[in-house]
């Protein structure tokens, strides 16, 4: 729904350029400038922030295996220009309203025989880039393409005095790592988003945007600070195969001259398309349970047996616990037939329609629906993705018949690939970011979509902000979660939740399934702890945004400590407004945001190992009215590794002309809510 809309169209068409061209794309505050070259007789790009070189001149160009390369000798024919200015709303999301303001070129490239198109966008909080190759007669004897190798580079000045923050790229447990802090120069191949911070203090961020029909894009650093689009291939070593007629997703970089900047971007969501399902009401943020975390602590196991998990009666117990303290659902894991098998080594074990003896499903889901909790469902393919579509149908349908609404579906796979079996009955083993999983992906949701369902996906593609255009795409992992601190090695340190927010976060909503309260279930010095204060595992419900949020821990563990529990229970899941107010990459961060359905007022905030005080203004309250500030923060013995538990909850009366002092524990957190005064 678009809001608002102002469009300046002023088209500027160049015929026949023959001489060396520059063309420039300034954001509308004109802090950003693209220069867009032929200069070298290839397509090339530059970007200044600030009066200041950001992204030396780098080169951009395809290369196919029928056509070669088009990049060198492809000169600019043709640009096209325009600016746009117009506001549409979320159905859900960090904030209802979004501003999509940018200046556009298109510039058409030719070597007189074939053209192809490079569009730049500038907005205020970086850039987007893309190719077209459009239908043309010089194609007209090519019905399809193979792209071997994409040219696009991201020349960063000064490597060695650029700070990154970077995951490997392309390899096993597909994001599931520890972030790298190292200068620019010291990474191999890095996974997107990837964040920097440059020695003049720029912070910018490489991702893409609108990832669909093509291969995801990791950097790969040739020389030092020198970064090119890597693109994850198929099996028989093409990147992409595609036809004339095809986009390329956006390259992105978001640009700001400080860590905040980048929290506050709605970049990769405006280059996405609008929404493509019609009425998405159905589509429902909100809290759950669920038997999950027994599994991971070893008190349950997935498969049958005398402590299988999934069971009619563990899961009513649930419910009830659910439908006592308002949450809107229950996920239930290892429910179906194939968890017995080795099933992480051969997925085509697993059924997804068919049900363990002991676990009822038309009889939970009509318990469910009598004390209003969902029953939200789980599908494990263990990377099989043919078993899984052969089922696909059949298990959608059998959750619509008894009124699931939310799916989390899993691709756990052994080494890291995924197995497909083609149409001649060959095992094939791709890549979880391909083309052919990018596809295989949005075809699940698609088909949920059909039946009012949603689907949150573990061992996902990365997050390019398709929650715009397939709203019941609620959320996804792509990052280390929560259960790494059960049986990992390492667990997750105490600066991964201050590194998120500023990497993975970039690109969309994850399910990270915060909110442990029993921190350390073998003891404090056990190696598998969660290296947290409880404080900060509150604080995650606002920083590590999501529209579904977990109450990861076990029901007995929030009985406990009802007190801090409450928190949980107050906060939403849907927000109106979000701001950043503080933050350092891998540090600290702290968000507020504002309930969708009152005015109610929230914030989170948390550090990494280093204690700290942090002073916040309130000036994001509404003026001149009175709020109830409700604070959990660490107490003073407070700290991650003797004192997790050492906590204080206090009100206070404030206003927008206030400020607090936030003061974190090591490893620890803040969180308040900020309610009316009537």
């Amino acid at each position: 729904m678009s809001l608002s809309c102002t469009l300046a169209l002023f088209s500027l068409t160049i015929p026949n350029i023959v001489q060396a061209e520059t063309i420039n794309v300034v954001s509308p505050d004109k802090h950003i400038v693209v220069s867009l070259t032929d200069d070298n007789g290839r397509p090339e790009y530059q970007v200044h922030f600030n009066g200041k070189v950001v992204v030396n001149p780098s080169k951009l160009g395809l290369v196919f295996q029928q056509l070669g390369e088009f990049g060198v000798d492809f000169t600019i024919k043709d640009v096209k220009s325009n600016s746009v200015d117009q506001t549409w709303q979320q159905p859900w999301g960090e904030r209802e309203n979004v501003r999509d303001h940018y200046n556009r070129i298109i510039a058409t490239f030719s070597n007189g025989k074939v053209d192809f198109d490079i569009e730049f966008k500038a907005f205020n909080d970086g850039i987007g880039f893309r190719y077209t190759v459009p239908k043309q007669a010089g194609l007209a004897n090519t019905p399809k393409l193979d792209i071997t190798d994409e040219l696009t580079e991201f020349a960063i000045p000064n490597p060695q005095q650029t700070t990154a923050w970077w995951i490997p790229g392309r390899g096993w447990n597909r994001y599931e790592y520890l972030y790298q802090t190292t200068s620019l120069n010291n990474i191999d191949r890095a996974h997107t988003p990837m964040t920097f911070k440059t020695v003049d203090g720029v912070h910018l961020s490489i991702h893409e945007a609108a990832l669909t029909d093509y291969a995801a894009m990791v950097l790969d650093q040739r020389r030092d600070g020198i970064l090119r689009a890597d693109l994850t291939p198929w099996s028989d070593g093409i990147r992409v195969k595609t036809q004339p007629g095809f986009n390329t997703p956006w390259r992105t970089i978001q640009i700001s001259d400080n860590a905040i900047g980048l929290l506050n971007s709605d970049l990769i969501l405006n280059l996405n398309e609008p929404n493509k399902l019609g009425d998405v009401s159905w589509v429902q943020p909100g809290k759950y349970i669920g038997i999950w975390w027994a599994m991971h602590v070893n008190e349950k196991t997935w498969g049958s047996g005398a402590k299988h998990g999934a069971t009619t009666e563990e899961t009513k117990r649930y419910m009830d616990f659910a439908a006592q303290y308002g949450f809107d659902g229950v996920l239930v894991e290892g429910w179906n037939e194939g968890w017995d098998g080795s099933w992480f080594h051969n997925g085509d074990v697993f059924s997804f329609t068919q049900p363990y003896d002991d676990f009822d499903l038309q009889a939970i889901s009509q318990y469910g629906l009598a004390k209003n909790v969902r029953l939200i469902g789980h599908h494990e393919t263990s990377g099989s993705v043919t078993n899984y579509r052969k089922q696909m149908s059949a298990a959608y349908d059998l959750y619509q018949q008894h009124g699931v609404t939310q799916i989390k579906t899993g691709y756990v796979a052994d080494g890291g690939d995924i197995k497909r079996v083609d149409n001649d009955g060959i095992t094939r083993h791709e890549w979880h970011d391909g083309q052919f999983m990018v596809n295989e992906y949005l075809h699940s949701v698609t088909e949920a979509a059909k039946r009012g369902i949603s689907i949150n996906t573990h061992e996902p593609i990365k997050d390019t902000g398709l929650r715009r255009t397939y709203p019941n795409w609620i959320a996804r992992e792509g990052a280390r979660g929560q259960e790494f601190n059960a049986w990992g090695t390492p667990p997750n340190n105490p600066e991964h939740t201050a590194i998120l927010p500023y990497t993975r976060m970039l690109s969309g909503p994850m399910d990270f399934t915060p909110g442990i309260f029993n921190l350390a279930p073998e003891g404090l010095n056990a190696v598998n702890r969660v290296q947290t204060t409880l404080m900060k595992q509150l604080a995650l419900y606002v920083v590590l945004y999501s529209p579904i949020q977990m109450a990861a821990d076990l029901p007995r563990n929030y009985v406990e400590r009802l007190d801090a529990f409450q928190f949980i229970l107050d906060v939403p899941t849907d927000w109106s407004e979000s701001k950043a107010l503080a933050g350092e990459v891998g540090e600290y961060v702290v968000f507020a945001r504002k309930s969708r359905k009152n005015d109610d007022w929230f914030l989170g905030g948390l550090t990494d190992e280093k204690p700290r005080s942090i002073n916040i203004s309130l000036d994001f309250l509404a003026p001149k009215t009175k709020y109830l500030a409700q604070i959990y923060r660490d107490g003073d013995q407070a700290n991650w590794l003797t004192h997790p538990y050492d906590y204080v909850i206090e009100q206070k009366t404030v206003t927008a002309n206030d400020k607090l002092t936030l003061t974190m524990a090591s490893s620890g957190g803040t969180a308040i809510r900020f309610k009316i005064i009537k």
